[in-house]
């Protein structure tokens, strides 16, 4: 089908999509692709469409982070929409199609992928989108209508698997680990200053704990929420994360896409979550807030130790943790 046409049909100029909100290290790959598996929804990986205005803008920022064939994740959905499957030989026509296409916007490629999956609900879930308010905004002014989930962890567990995935993948990194905690609050504070903005029923805030403790009752709740089947047959398929077509590690030179722990091992691990107390955390790690002020940005640089502990105490209670 010419791409003209594709540009041109009704779901391509729809402003509806699926957008998950989350830090990193926040259970975002495993709960993403199990919402991806409802019927009604196509479950792309991260796309990172949402960093840049135009295809070239963001192969650009990916080149500069060490991508140097752009995001995984959009290598590996080219390949599986375009020529059917993932393999080392489509994933590098699909990096040349997107490179012949670089002049697109990012909201021209989006359309063109949404209407290769209609009439399902295309969902993107990106973590990069959430680093900085202007990539969600971005997403908001392409798709003014999309659902919005925001995805919690507690900070405790969130910082001790960031630092976990920090040594398995820069383990030349000189971060001191605090960083980690503090990159939780900024981003939470976005995801939240952006989705209080929103209309009632546009947005949808959910404990990724939870949801994997429960999964049927939350993902009943989820499909409700998108107004999508909540029969048993949506709510079984969306347990099995492991039969979508990005769960697993991809071909050379797009081999991420997902969290590299949840790809090794997709299928649901059903458990239950000991919270832990960040108040205790806090008492018992010897920390250097002062030293890591410098890590924020204008007038937060002269936020003290006790007001830094207030404002991340604040926003892990109003999460609804302890």
């Amino acid at each position: 089908m010419p791409e003209t046409t594709l540009l041109s049909t009704p779901f391509a100029q729809s402003d509806r999509l699926l957008v998950l909100l989350s830090p990193p290290r926040s259970f975002s790959s495993v709960i993403s692709t199990m919402i991806g598996q409802h019927p009604q929804i196509y479950g792309f990986p991260e796309l990172h469409l949402f960093i840049g205005d135009t295809l070239e803008e963001v192969l650009d920022k990916e080149y500069r982070a060490g991508n140097f064939f752009g995001p995984h994740g959009l290598s590996r959905a080219i390949a599986q929409i375009e020529f059917g499957y993932q393999t080392q030989g489509t994933v590098a026509r699909a990096i040349g199609w997107l490179y012949e296409r670089r002049h697109w916007t990012t909201k021209a490629l989006m359309d063109h992928m949404l209407a290769r999956v209609a009439p399902r609900l295309g969902m993107e879930k990106s973590p990069v989108t959430s680093v900085q308010r202007l990539n969600i905004e971005r997403a908001w002014t392409y798709y003014p209508k999309s659902f919005f989930l925001h995805v919690t962890r507690h900070p405790v567990s969130s910082r001790s698997s960031m630092i976990e995935w920090l040594k398995e993948n820069r383990p030349r990194d000189t971060t001191d680990r605090v960083d980690t905690l503090l990159s939780w609050y900024r981003i939470h504070h976005n995801i939240l200053e952006f989705t209080r903005t929103l209309p009632p029923g546009q947005s949808l805030m959910v404990k990724g704990e939870e949801l994997l403790s429960s999964p049927d009752r939350y993902l009943f709740q989820i499909a409700e929420w998108l107004g999508l089947r909540t029969d048993a047959d949506a709510i079984t398929a969306m347990k099995h994360p492991e039969h979508s077509p990005y769960a697993y590690i991809g071909p050379a030179l797009a081999e991420g896409g997902n969290d590299n722990k949840f790809l090794r091992n997709p299928a649901l691990q059903h458990r239950q979550f000991l919270e832990p107390s960040l108040a205790e955390f806090l008492s018992e790690e010897r920390i250097d807030w002062g030293s890591q002020s410098r890590q924020l940005g204008g007038e937060d640089k002269k936020i003290a130790k006790e007001r830094l502990i207030e404002e991340i105490s604040s926003l892990t209670h109003r999460l609804g943790y302890c």
